[in-house]
C-alpha cells in the first residue's frame, strides 16, 4: 500500500486566510499537521519560513515534497489534486460567481484591514482612524457581495451546497464582527449565511478559537 502523503499547514489562529484553507482541508477530509507561525511576535520573519513563502504571510502548505503559499492558490491546488467535495460548481455562471466573491474578499476587503495595515494606520494616525479605515472597506465589500447574492443565495452563498465563496466569506464575516464591530444588520443575507457556517462541522473545526495556538478562553 502506498504511503499516505503528509500535509502540513503553516497557520495562525487569527489569520482569516489560514482559516479559509483549514475549511477546505476539513471539507475534503484531509488530515494535516498544524504548524504555528506567530504573526504577532515577529516569527513571521523567520528565514526558514521565508524559504517556503517569500512574501512572509500565512498560510503556507506543504504536500509531500511540494510547498505552496497564498490561500487562494492553496485552495485551487487542493481542488485540483483532491477532487472529493468539489469547491467549484460545474455550472459556469455559478462557478464564476464563486470566484468573483472570493476575489472581492481577497482584493477589496481583507488586504485593506490586514494586521500590518491596521497597525501602520494606528501608528501614523490613531486607533480611531484604524477602526474607521477597516470599517469603510469591510462595509463597501460586504455591500457589493450582498447585492450579488441576495436574490440567488440558498442555505449558503451560491445555493444549498458549500462552495468556494463560503470559504472566503465565513472567516471575513467572523473577523468583521469580532474585531471591527461591523453591524451585520446592514447585510441580512450575509448575516444569515454566518449562522449556517456556525452550524457546519467543517467550519466549526476551522474556527479560530479552536486552533492549538489560540489563546485560552476563560
Amino acid at each position: 500500500m502506498a504511503e499516505t502523503v503528509k500535509i502540513t499547514l503553516y497557520s495562525h489562529w487569527l489569520s482569516s486566510c489560514s482559516q479559509r484553507v483549514r475549511i477546505a482541508l476539513n471539507l475534503k477530509g484531509l488530515d494535516y499537521e498544524y504548524k504555528t507561525v506567530n504573526v504577532l511576535n515577529g516569527k513571521i520573519f523567520d528565514p526558514e519560513f521565508e524559504k517556503l513563502n517569500p512574501v512572509k504571510f500565512v498560510p503556507a502548505l506543504v504536500d509531500g515534497d511540494f510547498g505552496i503559499a497564498d490561500s487562494f492558490a492553496i485552495i485551487l491546488y487542493l481542488e485540483d489534486k483532491y477532487p472529493q467535495h468539489p469547491l467549484l460548481p460545474q455550472d459556469l455562471k455559478k462557478k464564476a460567481l464563486n470566484i468573483q466573491i472570493a476575489s472581492i474578499v481577497t482584493s477589496s476587503i481583507q488586504p485593506l484591514q490586514n494586521t500590518c495595515v491596521i497597525k501602520y494606520i494606528e501608528e501614523k494616525i490613531d486607533s480611531e482612524a484604524k477602526l474607521a479605515w477597516a470599517q469603510l472597506y469591510i462595509n463597501n465589500g460586504f455591500a457589493a457581495i450582498e447585492k450579488l447574492i441576495k436574490e440567488t443565495a440558498g442555505k449558503y452563498a451560491t445555493g444549498d451546497e458549500v462552495y468556494l465563496a463560503d470559504l472566503f466569506l465565513a472567516p471575513q464575516i467572523y473577523g468583521a464582527i469580532s474585531r471591527f464591530q461591523i453591524d451585520m444588520s446592514l447585510f441580512p443575507t450575509l448575516a444569515r449565511l454566518s449562522q449556517a457556517y456556525d452550524e457546519h462541522p467543517a467550519f466549526q473545526a476551522a474556527h479560530p478559537l479552536k486552533q492549538p495556538d489560540a489563546p485560552l478562553q476563560s
